[in-house]
């Protein structure tokens, strides 16, 4: 049975409000940012269902023993937010797994040529084994930030078949490219959108989260 990228929408009623208030350019950055906060913990909370691993005991309870099951803590988890928008969904994200590492990885796009260039990476030379990775990229337009993270992560041993990217928007040239590239990836966003405009961002989406976001 050969691979394919698996792209999840949660139908849920909190996605949805968030990402309204999101999408209106009458929202003001604070409340934008904490549209991006909900957002990142509710599609995390998604993404982390059958990925987190676990391991099964027995406990006391005040009147009897019985089964539990906890996250295993022996497994670790990543958390890599791409700056700077991906910065926005951080702290959701770790409102879910606080226990996570969270390693930074800095792209910036030419806005003539729509290519990404690295200015920070701070991913470890070598992933862990079995390592859960989390990806916060807030929008996957175009495909050209989210594949150079892919490709820094991939050859430092992250598994693709462990690693779940949270997106708020994305359009489908970025999704075709990582379905060519990485099949078995596993992608939770808020919406699909239509396509992208002539400067490379998604519409309708919702503006530059970077600059929503820190009000610049």
């Amino acid at each position: 049975m050969s691979l394919q990228l698996r792209v999840y929408v949660p139908p849920h009623p909190l996605v949805k409000h968030w990402l309204g208030i999101a999408r209106d350019k009458n929202t003001p950055s604070v409340l934008f940012k904490t549209a991006m906060t909900e957002l990142g913990r509710w599609l995390t909370y998604e993404a982390a269902r059958d990925w987190l691993p676990t391991f099964d005991t027995t406990i006391e309870t005040p009147l009897a023993p019985c089964n539990a099951t906890f996250i295993n803590p022996s497994i670790p988890i990543a958390v890599i937010p791409i700056l700077r928008a991906g910065l926005s969904l951080q702290d959701g994200a770790q409102s879910v797994l606080p226990v996570a590492s969270v390693y930074h990885l800095g792209l910036a796009r030419d806005e003539e040529t729509l290519t990404p260039s690295c200015y920070l990476n701070k991913l470890p030379l070598q992933f862990r084994e079995n390592t859960r990775i989390l990806i916060l990229e807030p929008m996957l337009a175009t495909g050209g930030s989210i594949m150079t993270a892919m490709d820094e992560i991939t050859k430092r041993g992250g598994d693709v078949a462990s690693t779940r990217i949270i997106s708020i928007v994305a359009a489908p040239p970025a999704l075709q490219k990582l379905s060519q590239q990485y099949p078995g990836l596993n992608i939770y966003t808020a919406i699909i959108d239509e396509g992208l405009n002539d400067r490379g961002f998604i519409i309708p989406g919702l503006g530059d989260a970077g600059d929503r976001a820190f009000g610049t």
